[in-house]
């Protein structure tokens, strides 16, 4: 008897531990370095940590608001491993690299279309047969948008096979999977991303306040639904409708309807701070070795904005991971619509574009192009379906900004221009420039009244000579000045080079 109380009261004790979901069996942590580990317990319980490929066993204690977290240190790239906290055994964990990938459709869009229309890869059959990688895992975190910042998500480590392949972040698998065949380590992939999310929404409220503006519009139409009872009743009317739809789409094995939209502004995508409550916060502080981020079709409508609001996410996930500045590599917008016929069309993904070009001011980012991503047979899809391009050139910068290979990682970037006579020079960072056809395309050329006019531009060396007879003094020139530009500047490696402005 005296021994069961004893073995009850063992229990007991270590019954209140629990783990966040990003912790668990199959993960991959981040080999060579202190990784950090957390969860929570009955305040003041001491919780002990053991790691197998460790000699040593951890012993942390509780807060008083039932948290606990530790550091635990990890060796060289291997596994499976097992980790024992109290009684909860975690197992087949490997050491490896880990990325976090994020960002809106274009990182939410899966390899296989499954239920999603918009999604699926070119030669989706074959890259799903063949995704035989049992060291790439992927935590995905389920959407979670929230006015209140929480403690966890749900979600759950998968091991990569051919079942598990179809739901994953195409652009982020197609990263993994380059950066594990060259490297020949685990690979982790936590994917948070969401179709149509705004970089606000990724931004924690505190780090916001320098955009009032943003967080005004969104208090408004907050104090608007709160007061509509109208509003909800029509949600949840149609509501039910769609799950008899849904239910009765999948049972006859067509694409099921869309869900209808929740007015509710907290559970909207494009609003400040409430994917980061819901789909940041609880992964930090989760050992990471960097981000990778593809978005800003959804912040087209304010793109004077875009740059700052970058920097300031940036800056926040960096504050809040506490690991330094970590490697953040993106996407620029890829070329979209229907191809543009003149010589410099303004709208809102150019000057994205040219923000995200900017934001290579920031330490330790990288930027891939993808000018030419759209597809050839129907360019005004938004979401183009080559994403094996995308995550190579993602694993390219990779190696080549955080592994030290040296290998070329980036298109021609522009660096300076010379105007001469009646011609201008352009500078480029390298001097292997090349053209995909006969005659440079993609080039306008104007004076100071701006009134631009395709140029003729012809390689020498590192620089670009450009110029036009309808131009006399040129003093400015565009590259790729439009959503969907006749471009076809890349190095001798195949990478684009980036659209581009110069001003006097």
């Amino acid at each position: 008897m005296k021994i069961l109380f004893l073995l009850l009261l063992t229990a007991n004790a270590f019954a209140a531990v629990h783990l966040p979901s990003v912790i668990g069996d199959h993960m991959v942590l981040q080999q060579n370095t202190k990784i950090k580990i957390w969860g929570w317990a009955d305040p003041g319980e001491r919780v002990t940590i053991k790691a197998s490929w460790s000699k040593h066993t951890l012993s942390v204690t509780a807060g008083k608001d039932g948290r606990w977290e530790s550091s635990l240190a990890t060796t060289k790239a291997g596994g499976p491993y097992e980790i024992v906290l109290n009684t909860i055994q975690l197992t087949d964990i490997w050491l490896g690299e880990v990325w976090l990938c994020s960002g809106q459709s274009n990182m939410d869009m899966t390899v296989a279309r499954e239920d999603r229309y918009w999604c699926g890869v070119y030669h989706e059959a074959e890259e799903v047969a063949a995704a035989n990688y049992p060291q790439i895992r992927v935590f995905d975190a389920a959407y979670t948008p929230t006015d209140t910042i929480q403690k966890d998500v749900a979600g759950m480590w998968e091991v990569c096979t051919p079942a598990t392949v179809k739901h994953f972040s195409a652009a982020a698998y197609f990263f993994a999977r380059d950066l594990q065949q060259k490297l020949k380590v685990p690979i982790g992939l936590i994917t948070t991303a969401y179709g149509a999310s705004t970089a606000e929404a990724w931004i924690s409220r505190k780090e916001l306040k320098s955009f009032p503006a943003l967080l005004d519009d969104y208090a408004r139409k907050k104090a608007i639904y709160d007061t509509s009872i109208t509003a909800r009743k029509k949600y949840g009317e149609a509501l039910a409708k769609w799950k008899i739809a849904a239910a009765e789409a999948k049972a006859a094995g067509k694409d099921q309807p869309r869900e209808p939209k929740n007015p509710d502004p907290e559970k909207d995508q494009h609003n400040p701070a409430v994917l980061y409550n819901g789909m940041v916060a609880p992964l930090i502080p989760y050992t990471i070795k960097g981000a990778i981020w593809y978005q800003g079709e959804s912040n087209t409508s304010k793109p004077e904005i875009y740059r700052s609001l970058m920097e300031t996410l940036i800056a926040n996930w960096r504050k809040d991971w506490k690991q330094g500045d970590f490697p953040f590599l993106y996407v620029q917008l890829a070329n979209y619509g229907k191809p543009d016929l003149l010589p410099v069309s303004e709208k809102g993904t150019v000057l994205i574009r040219q923000a995200q070009l900017e934001n290579l001011r920031i330490p330790h980012t990288g930027m891939v192009v993808a000018i030419d991503n759209a597809n050839p047979d129907k360019p005004e899809d938004i979401h183009p379906k080559n994403k094996q391009a995308i995550g190579l050139r993602l694993s390219l910068q990779a190696l080549a900004l955080v592994y030290g290979e040296k290998i070329a990682y980036s298109g021609p970037v522009y660096q300076k221009m010379k105007i001469e006579g009646n011609k201008v020079r352009l500078y480029f960072n390298e001097n292997n420039l090349q053209s995909r056809d006969s005659i440079l395309t993609g080039f306008a050329i104007a004076g100071d009244d701006k009134q631009f006019v395709w140029a003729n531009a012809i390689i020498e060396g590192n620089t670009i000579l450009v110029s036009s007879d309808k131009i006399k003094q040129p003093t400015i020139v565009r590259y790729g000045w439009a959503s969907n530009p006749p471009v076809n500047l890349y190095n001798k490696e195949g990478l684009p080079a980036s659209p581009f402005k110069t001003d006097k």
